[in-house]
């Protein structure tokens, strides 16, 4: 009798275990997201002064990258480091996730995510050196929707599993892509007016 309950209670902690795992995950999600959302609008700003007058430009350069390295390295970067960390937590206590072939298009998709997020470090960087070259405030805000396309193409693996025809979700991506690009060249017209 006793071993039953034991082994009940010990099922019990493991799903708890991986419950409270799971939900760390996804507040350091939230969290990533949140710092990749805002470090490139920064990096918008931080652009943009630079076509200010001399003074005012100095100001604001001054106070983008005190902004843009206390979010990097204060946010942005512990939430990626901890997001990884939980993520692989997970599956070493559910490994039958790896069998799945949604989990190796999310884990492909975080992979990108990765690769976008060290993009932004070299553009972190760059602003930082002020060297900001060729980096316009239209390539900023483009650059800053395609965390919002990881996002979504994420939360429909995640959300939809098995039953998701990637053919399907990726003609959903295109057009949303596309939608975001008109929206943002839209932008752009309506401030050259």
């Amino acid at each position: 009798m006793k071993t039953t309950e034991q082994s009940g209670l010990s099922v019990y902690i493991c799903r708890v275990t991986y419950l409270i795992v799971k939900a760390f995950h996804i507040i350091f999600v939230v969290t990533w997201f949140a710092g990749l959302f805002y470090i490139v609008r920064l990096f918008i700003y931080h652009v943009e002064a630079g076509s200010k007058e001399q003074q005012v430009k100095e100001a604001l350069e001054a106070q983008y990258k005190i902004m843009e390295k206390r979010l990097w390295y204060g946010i942005t970067w512990p939430s990626m480091i901890l997001t990884v960390c939980f993520g692989t937590w997970l599956i070493i206590l559910n490994p039958v996730l790896l069998k799945f072939p949604f989990m190796h298009l999310k884990l492909t998709l975080v992979v990108g995510l990765v690769c976008y997020h060290l993009s932004c470090h070299r553009i972190f960087k760059r602003l930082q050196n002020d060297s900001i070259g060729n980096l316009t405030s239209i390539k900023m805000r483009v650059w800053n929707e395609v965390a919002t396309l990881f996002l979504f193409a994420i939360v429909f693996v995640i959300v939809l599993k098995q039953q998701f025809d990637w053919r399907w979700g990726l003609a959903g991506l295109l057009v949303l892509a596309g939608l975001i690009f008109w929206m943002v060249k839209a932008y752009q017209r309506k401030r050259r007016k």
